[in-house]
């Protein structure tokens, strides 16, 4: 959509992160719309010269690019997690920020616990063994050839209390497991609602991280971790990568550390052929998805629905869902 005179240009840098049948409609203000299927670093300056707002999913935008970018008032992020955008930055050149919150509610936890459940029950084994024709091999009416797990009365320790963790923490109360939610690492005592660390670490079955990246939680999880997991857990990430050290990952699988570990997320995205995350794709106990937890219909749908929504209030002089308020 292009008016004459308008108020606003819209850039959006990376609209192939959403489906192609999620429908993006247009806001209700006079705008001019620019998108482009995918955008490299080093092509965001040019491409978002002219814009007053700019939306981006997975595009760095660094203070160097913010620098470049005079006309800009608004980067509304396509996602919930902001750390591809340098919101000091932004805060600083007068820019607002904002995100994508709760659209995310049933997809992520259901993700999360297919691949429990999937590494739980071995189940990506177990059809490879039948399609290689296993079963009738065995000559019986079953064959065990890879473990098998019930989650009940199995210990799960959730790393995050936001809602994508209270989410996960509902669905493993259904399951009859032992639900606990870890204090952030090195606090010196735990609080009201969760358990030590070092504690959930040592205890757990299934560990699952649901917090962001942070200069806090940037490597949470590494060789120190996994050599004080008595229990041998399932490791699964579906939050962000870098939350645990890839080579490290690799090593505790080799040793025996952990029993299997299921990741839809890495660093960076994707990651090189060569990096650890997908040397240890090929085992029977991995299994590695595109960053696809989030991405159901119905959210990505939601997702649109409620990106559009903040940049018409923020047109309208709203600032209560933004992350960085910006000039007024």
């Amino acid at each position: 959509m292009t008016m004459a005179h308008p108020d606003h240009h819209i850039v959006f840098l990376d609209r192939a992160t959403l489906a192609p049948e999620i429908v993006l409609r247009r806001p209700a203000f006079a705008h001019g719309w620019t998108e482009h299927a995918q955008t490299a670093a080093h092509e965001a300056v040019e491409r978002a010269r002219d814009a007053t707002i700019l939306i981006l999913n997975k595009v760095s935008l660094t203070a160097d690019a913010i620098a470049h970018l005079p006309n800009l008032k608004l980067v509304a992020v396509a996602a919930t997690g902001t750390d591809c955008v340098d919101k000091g930055a932004c805060e600083d050149a007068g820019i607002a920020v904002c995100n994508v919150r709760g659209y995310a509610g049933a997809t992520v936890p259901e993700h999360t616990f297919a691949l429990i459940l999937a590494l739980s029950r071995s189940l990506i084994p177990y059809r490879a063994d039948v399609l290689a024709g296993e079963w009738q091999k065995a000559g019986q009416f079953c064959f065990f050839t890879h473990p098998i797990g019930d989650l009940a009365g199995r210990r799960l320790g959730i790393f995050g209390s936001g809602d994508l963790g209270r989410q996960v923490a509902a669905l493993g109360r259904a399951f009859g497991m032992d639900v606990v939610f870890s204090d952030r690492k090195g606090a010196v005592q735990a609080r009201a609602g969760t358990m030590p660390f070092a504690q959930v670490i040592e205890t757990a079955d299934v560990l699952t991280l649901h917090c962001p990246l942070t200069e806090d939680t940037r490597g949470l999880i590494a060789a120190p971790e996994f050599a004080r997991m008595h229990r041998k857990p399932l490791l699964i990430n579906t939050a962000r990568g870098g939350l645990v050290d890839e080579e490290d990952l690799e090593r505790a699988l080799a040793s025996g550390q952990v029993s299997g570990a299921g990741f839809d997320v890495t660093l960076p995205e994707p990651p090189p052929l060569d990096s650890p995350l997908m040397r240890i794709a090929t085992r029977p106990n991995v299994i590695v998805t595109p960053h696809t937890a989030w991405a159901s219909r119905e959210a990505q749908q939601a997702l649109a629905d409620q990106l559009i929504g903040t940049i018409e209030a923020f047109a309208a002089g709203q600032r209560a869902q933004l992350l960085v308020q910006g000039r007024r």
